[in-house]
């Protein structure tokens, strides 16, 4: 089930839902019982082994359609 955090604009407290995605724009209240909260937009940061750059690929070529330097 996704993960929505939102703010509360009377507290400034921030805190996060578990919802179903059908729920996602429903209103929220405060853990302190407010009800003007605002969604924040949350961001997701993916990537490889233990952040580590991407390899080219070995095996020499030129490019092209094939990987293998016969077309240009």
């Amino acid at each position: 089930m996704p993960r929505y955090d939102f703010r509360c604009r009377s507290c400034g407290a921030t805190f996060e839902l578990r919802r179903p995605m059908a729920r996602a724009g429903d209103p929220a209240v405060c853990p302190q019982g407010h009800e003007d909260t605002v969604k924040l937009l949350s961001t997701v940061a993916v990537t490889g082994a233990a952040g580590a750059a991407p390899q080219p690929p070995s095996g020499g070529g030129g490019g092209g359609c094939c990987g293998g330097g016969c077309c240009g």
